[in-house]
């Protein structure tokens, strides 16, 4: 991360008065990031670059994505007792939102056999690059970071001035290097938007089963292989494989960012 957002998060974290770090002598010690629970491990360099701010050194043999076993040691450090505790709910913040998103995305990955999985734009503002990157550790698509990454024509523009004419300026206005995706709620939609040549269609809260009569309607009309299909809305870890049978490329779960619970973790104090 950068610098001027790491000083960020420990200025919100330590404050004006940190009487509690105080009031130790700032001795040598040695501590330890332990696993309270089995996962997959993400956050790890933005922890590293907590511990080092305040010259703890901090050691791991993970790398985002690992496998975690609960009481596996994740971290080793040495550092000052004061240095370590001030870096101590900052780096284990990082540790435990980031883990807990890629843990239940690699649990989405594993059901989906083989589509892929993505996340959505319903992240924790100021905190999006860091849930997205854990999205990556635990084997999903990190799907658009911005508005400005791909043009998605969703429901209330197609209120405003239809698809067709939304397609249109779309394709006048876009870059070359955007790929233009329409939301679609039918097999009827789906179709228009194939045959007005976009890039990506969502399908936006249809059941698996009506998405795998439109992909079928898709194929009998020649159009299926132009396009890269998405279904998104009401997925959850129960269905996620019956959506994933439909014949669609990619599934984009919001819960990944939204719902996930943190990976637990903590800090002790192993020698001093």
């Amino acid at each position: 991360m950068l610098m001027k957002e790491l000083e960020r998060f420990i200025e919100e974290d330590i404050g004006y008065n940190d009487i509690s770090c105080t009031i130790i002598p700032d001795c040598k010690v040695r501590a330890e990031v332990i696993a309270k629970e089995d996962g997959f491990v993400a956050g790890l360099s933005e922890a590293t670059q907590a511990f080092e701010y305040f010259d703890v050194f901090a050691a791991t043999d993970f790398v985002d994505g690992s496998v975690i076993k609960e009481n596996d040691t994740i971290f080793t450090l040495e550092g000052g007792a004061r240095s370590i505790l001030r870096a101590e709910r900052l780096a284990l913040n990082f540790l435990g939102r980031m883990s807990g998103i890629a843990t239940l995305t690699r649990g989405y990955v594993d059901m989906a056999g083989g589509v892929r999985i993505a996340c959505t734009r319903k992240t924790t503002p100021g905190f999006r690059k860091f849930e997205k990157k854990a999205v990556i550790a635990g084997g999903g698509d990190p799907h658009r970071f911005n508005l400005s990454d791909a043009v998605m024509i969703k429901d209330n523009h197609i209120a405003v001035i239809g698809l067709e004419n939304a397609v249109k300026a779309a394709k006048k206005t876009a870059s070359f290097t955007q790929k233009i995706e329409v939301e679609v709620e039918n097999a009827e939609s789906a179709v228009k938007a194939a045959e007005l040549g976009v890039d990506i269609i969502m399908f936006d809260n249809m059941s698996p089963g009506e998405i795998g009569n439109t992909v079928k309607i898709l194929v009998k009309k020649g159009l299926r292989n132009n396009v890269i299909l998405e279904a998104s809305g009401n997925v959850s870890i129960e269905n996620v494989r019956e959506y994933s049978r439909t014949g669609i490329d990619v599934i984009s779960v919001g819960a990944l960012t939204h719902s996930s619970n943190w990976l637990d973790m903590s800090l002790r104090i192993i020698k001093t």
